[in-house]
């Protein structure tokens, strides 16, 4: 795919840079953080540094073949870490599709930063992307991504099982 230049951009609050592995420890803070790995999914453990650096790996190379990927998210005033999101391809809802995703740090839920990132991803999605449609899933408890996939105008499709746990899976055509 022709590169697509969504590897920096900025919102009203956000810097949001192209993952690459000098981002590594600063992100294995945030995966590691209890909170913050109970929502992306129920392991029964923390993720190792292993783990970590291997989905950071996965996260580059979906940029390199796909022109487009997650990025980490900064703080614009203070460029400190807030988390990180934004488009992947996935299969995990049994079908082939690019997932709008996200995670904050802790310390900042409730600012409404992970609404901000989704309307980013949603404009590069259709706006430079021309999809047609996106899907967005999580674990059915957290409903705090399930009203930032509502109010970024993500539709609840069903429910479904993936790596062995159920999850909620919405979706959202380009309007």
């Amino acid at each position: 795919m022709e590169a697509i230049i969504t590897e920096l951009l900025e919102t009203p609050r956000l810097r949001l840079e192209r993952l690459v592995g000098e981002h590594e420890s600063e992100l294995a803070v945030m995966v590691h953080d209890p909170r913050v790995y109970r929502t992306l999914c129920s392991w029964p453990r923390p993720p190792t540094a292993a783990d970590a650096r291997a989905g950071l790996d996965r996260e580059i190379d979906h940029w390199e073949r796909h022109g487009f990927g997650l990025w980490l998210l900064r703080d614009r005033d203070t460029r400190e870490l807030v988390g990180r999101g934004g488009l992947q391809y996935t299969g995990a809802a049994g079908e082939p599709a690019v997932e709008v995703a996200w995670a904050i740090v802790p310390e900042r839920w409730g600012q409404g930063l992970a609404t901000e990132l989704a309307r980013a991803a949603l404009e590069v999605a259709f706006d430079r992307l021309g999809l047609e449609q996106v899907i967005a899933v999580t674990l059915p408890d957290n409903l705090a991504s399930r009203r930032v996939m509502e109010k970024t105008g993500f539709v609840y499709e069903r429910d479904f099982r993936h790596a062995g746990l159920p999850h909620v899976l919405y979706r959202r055509g380009h309007c």
